[in-house]
């Protein structure tokens, strides 16, 4: 599914207020900006059967007390079930999700730390990981970016006028 028709459903899903529809149309830019990076318009991600996402929690080796909570997202169906989370557990589902609606779940999602997106099929050794708190700094640059592009709009009226 291309990208701007991903945007449009989750827009269209939102709930209708006027204040998600517009933080949605806001954040939606650079959604997709990211989006256009990964190399797949879907992946596969290890849901549960009530459909909660499966995260892997991951030591550092120089540090064993330290510990990050990821979520993987694999480029083909095949791929995603040669994982040891959906062979070890029958509970275990993998579903197609839109990059975008991964990246819009990032947001959302406190328990996670990162999502690593494997992106080339059948090798499962290396990825491009993508930390919630850099998609939450790149978000909340694109708003500010946006909200100064708009408020100096040619045929504004400054604030400060006397």
């Amino acid at each position: 599914m291309e990208l701007d028709r991903q945007i449009q459903l989750l827009i269209d899903n939102a709930p209708q207020d006027t204040h998600t529809t517009q933080a949605m149309q806001a954040i939606a830019p650079a959604l997709k900006l990211l989006a256009q990076q990964l190399r797949h318009s879907q992946y596969y991600i290890l849901q549960t059967f009530e459909r909660d996402w499966v995260l892997t929690a991951l030591s550092n080796r120089a540090n064993p007390g330290v510990e990050k909570r990821v979520i993987y997202a694999f480029p083909t169906l095949q791929d995603a079930t040669a994982d040891r989370n959906s062979i070890e557990d029958p509970q275990v589902l993998a579903m197609p999700v839109p990059v975008t609606h991964i990246l819009f779940q990032m947001l959302a999602m406190n328990t996670v730390d990162s999502t690593v997106f494997f992106e080339t099929p059948g090798n499962l050794s290396s990825g491009t990981e993508l930390r919630r708190e850099d998609l939450q700094n790149l978000i909340q640059a694109h708003l500010q970016q946006n909200h100064t592009v708009r408020r100096n709009a040619p045929g504004d009226i400054p604030p400060d006028i006397a």
